[in-house]
């Protein structure tokens, strides 16, 4: 079992920027990707960015160049730094790992960009 717990989210100005963070119950080592997924309004959830342990990651297209992932291996955390922030950016962004043939979700933190 794992607990993905974030933070982060809130309300910020169109060109703004938010650090949403991601802690998981397990800090041994096992777990190999995490990843932030987001949901708005009548769409589909969609993978923002994920990174695997070792440093490769991957970004959605509408998001390359504005966003960045980050994971700290030691203590089985993941950060996403969202820059350059579009109101079509607004949805609830919830963290993801994979782990032992099971994905797990964060309860999902709202991120909000006025016009």
């Amino acid at each position: 079992q794992v607990q993905l717990v974030e933070s982060g989210g809130g309300l910020v100005q169109n060109g703004g920027s938010l650090r949403l963070s991601c802690t998981a119950s397990r800090n041994d080592f096992s777990i190999y990707v995490m990843g932030w997924y987001r949901q708005a309004p009548g769409k589909q959830r969609e993978l923002v960015a994920q990174i695997r342990r070792g440093g490769s990651s991957n970004y959605a297209g509408s998001v390359n160049g504005r966003f960045s992932i980050s994971m700290d291996n030691d203590k089985n955390m993941v950060y996403l730094q969202m820059d350059s922030l579009k109101p079509e950016d607004t949805a609830v962004y919830y963290c993801y790992t994979a782990w032992g043939g099971t994905d797990y979700w964060g309860q999902g933190t709202q991120v909000t960009v006025s016009s």
